[in-house]
């Protein structure tokens, strides 16, 4: 049975540990809106392996040298290149093989 990509299962901890980076910056991020992660009734945060795998890309944008609204744009455009790329092929997954 395959797992939900969108189901928050990792705690704070847990997703900055994943991602390489402190707790501190997971929750920069968050603020920022690069990520969005369900929360609890008691509002704590939990991480999908969606969040976590564009968690990872925040990383890796940040080490290319892209500051937070310079990610924010990058990820914003990459949104919708997937979005024009399924409306052009509805049977593809919106990225590049």
């Amino acid at each position: 049975m395959a797992r939900d990509q969108g189901l928050g299962v990792y705690t704070i901890s847990v997703a900055a540990e994943l991602v390489g980076t402190s707790i501190q910056n997971v929750r920069a991020y968050d603020r920022a809106g690069l990520v969005e992660p369900l929360r609890t009734a008691g509002g704590s945060r939990r991480y999908s392996e969606r969040d976590i795998a564009r968690l990872r890309r925040v990383v890796a944008l940040l080490d290319e040298g892209l500051n937070l609204a310079g990610i924010t744009m990058v990820l914003a455009l990459e949104t919708e290149n997937a979005q024009l790329r399924a409306q052009i092929d509805p049977d593809s997954d919106g990225h590049r093989s």
